[in-house]
């Protein structure tokens, strides 16, 4: 035998074995990351709606009003959020860390006039500096615009009876706790540093006074630290995947050697695409797959048009987050009706 032919011989070898290897570890079911996953839906069943901020398109975002329309009328099975923690040590529901965009704590101003000061950072209101009390004193509906652009909640005199305070844990697991005990939730931890670790105990020690909630909230981070308290303390709450975790996650399924992923999470939390230098393409039926074989939920954010949300109800994805709960109940009354 020539050695030519030894070394194709000695190819084809590698080769096969490369094949089976691969074929093999696709083939091994793999080690689920949760036995019981309350955000996986039925196999052939539609998404879940999750209202992104309680579904700030409809209502103005992360309020009581906000939350108990998107529940009441709009039939949503999760409310999103992210969660800061007060001076006093209250959990409260806002998107950013301070509340100047969102209230009037600055007066009759606009805006736009509030976001130019807001580009001074010291010029900002943030929540770790504040009580609940002074935080409850502001209009939340203030610089809210409805569909038509009409600031409807501008002049309200008494916020607290339409619900435009800010929201506290506490408050929203207390509104449904009775009436919609199936509830689930989706926070995200976004104090760091010993904040975020108070953060933590304090919601934990919440979901006590709420049992039937705590293996019905999955809870994210940005931040490893504390992603790592929630994991070594809390480890019964379900926990979203980490921005690295879940790169990690979809890296490993790109090249078919998931058997190879070590994550632990419950849900993967990922956009339609995601900007490497080239846009990975995330909406696809393979990765919603190669999840479910791990009994992860696969949830997409957050999505406000109806011709994604459609791309995404035909891949069998578990959960769309959208801004526009309003629009995406429509679009799966859609679907119903067609049976």
């Amino acid at each position: 035998m020539t050695k030519k032919r030894r070394a194709l011989r000695v190819i084809g070898i590698i080769l096969a074995v490369l094949c089976i290897f691969f074929a093999v570890i696709n083939i091994i079911p793999p080690k689920k990351n949760v036995e019981n996953n309350p955000f996986i839906v039925g196999e052939g069943e539609l998404p879940m709606i999750a209202a992104h901020r309680g579904g700030g398109a409809c209502n103005p975002e992360n309020t009581m009003l906000a939350f108990r329309e998107a529940v009441k009328t709009y039939n949503v099975e999760i409310i999103e959020s992210d969660l800061f923690l007060t001076k006093d040590g209250y959990l409260v529901y806002n998107h950013d860390d301070y509340i100047d965009e969102t209230c009037n704590i600055n007066g009759n101003v606009s805006l736009d006039e509030v976001k130019t000061l807001c580009e001074d950072e010291s010029k900002r209101h943030y929540i770790k500096d504040m009580t609940l009390a002074e935080l409850q004193m502001y209009n939340f509906g203030y610089y809210f615009e409805n569909k038509s652009g009409e600031r409807i909640y501008k002049d309200e005199s008494n916020p607290q009876s339409k619900g435009l305070q800010i929201a506290t844990v506490e408050q929203l697991f207390e509104e449904f706790y009775e009436s919609n005990p199936e509830l689930l939730f989706i926070v995200e931890i976004k104090d760091s540093g010993e904040r975020g670790y108070e953060a933590c105990r304090i919601l934990y020690e919440t979901l006590k006074r709420y049992p039937e909630y705590k293996d019905q909230i999955v809870v994210g981070t940005f931040h490893d630290e504390i992603e790592a308290e929630l994991k070594a303390k809390y480890p019964d709450i379900h926990r979203g995947a980490p921005m690295g975790t879940a790169a990690s996650f979809i890296i490993t399924q790109m090249l078919k050697v998931n058997i190879f992923d070590s994550g632990d999470f419950t849900c993967l939390q990922i956009p339609t695409d995601y900007d490497v230098g080239i846009t990975l393409n995330l909406a696809k039926s393979t990765y919603i797959d190669r999840a479910h074989r791990r009994n992860i939920a696969v949830q997409y954010w957050t999505i406000n048009d109806e011709e994604t949300m459609r791309e995404l109800i035909e891949l069998g994805c578990d959960c769309i987050m959208t801004d526009d709960p309003e629009l995406l109940k429509s679009v799966l009354d859609d679907y119903r009706s067609r049976g």
